[in-house]
């Protein structure tokens, strides 16, 4: 009969596990350190010795992971895109028509905004110079699927807009958006929060009069003689 394996033998089984799991560690640690490398310099005078050492680790280190700057961007703009597709489906599956416009505004452009001042990697990834192709076109598609939704949403209160006005409308308000969040990006603290409340009026302003709130979904008419 064969021996039983001694504690040794049994233990091996789980050091890929270990190890597996301090590589993914080292991962999220380089990620990090990226992140933070390319919001201040930029994606494109980034290199890897200075997100090495951003890191804390070797160079030789990071290149057990990543054979370049290019595969890094792609690793975290892909977990940073996941990201942002989870935020913005939250947003607009949680969103209630019958909402006034200043509540429907708060409920879809506050996770926007917390997501973009949480993660400024991600403005540098999307919109920088020189960025890997196969990143702009992931937040190209993404662009195009999420301007698709505004335009539903638009049509909902708008029956009687016609596609060109639809879209033409979800593009003025998607830009105006984009444009503000650069700037909420650039500032801090209180005036973070004042050219917040100034993108949100923007928008309300920008919004309210192509509104027929009494067609609202949700929304009961009271006339008076």
């Amino acid at each position: 009969m064969p021996e039983a394996p001694d504690d040794g033998e049994q233990a091996k089984p789980a050091q890929p596990r270990r190890r597996q799991a301090r590589g993914e560690r080292r991962i999220a640690q380089l990620l990090e350190a990226a992140a933070g490398v390319f919001c201040r310099s930029g994606y494109t005078a980034a290199s890897t010795n200075a997100i090495a050492r951003e890191a804390g680790v070797s160079p030789g280190t990071l290149y057990q992971f990543f054979p370049n700057k290019e595969a890094i961007a792609v690793e975290l703009g892909g977990q940073l895109m996941q990201r942002w597709r989870e935020t913005h489906g939250a947003a607009f599956d949680a969103l209630d028509p019958a909402l006034p416009l200043d509540e429907l505004l708060d409920s879809v452009l506050d996770p926007l905004i917390e997501f973009n001042c949480e993660n400024p990697a991600f403005a540098v990834l999307m919109h920088g110079s020189e960025i890997p192709g196969r990143i702009t076109e992931e937040h190209d598609a993404v662009h195009s699927a999420l301007l698709e939704r505004v335009e539903g949403i638009l049509g909902e209160f708008l029956p009687d807009a016609g596609p060109a006005e639809l879209k033409r409308t979800a593009n003025m308000t998607f830009c105006v958006v984009k444009a503000g969040l650069e700037l909420i990006l650039a500032y801090e603290g209180d005036e973070r929060d004042a050219y917040k409340a100034e993108l949100k009026a923007l928008v309300y302003r920008y919004l309210s009069p192509l509104f027929d709130e009494t067609s609202r979904p949700g929304h009961t008419s009271i006339h008076t003689p």
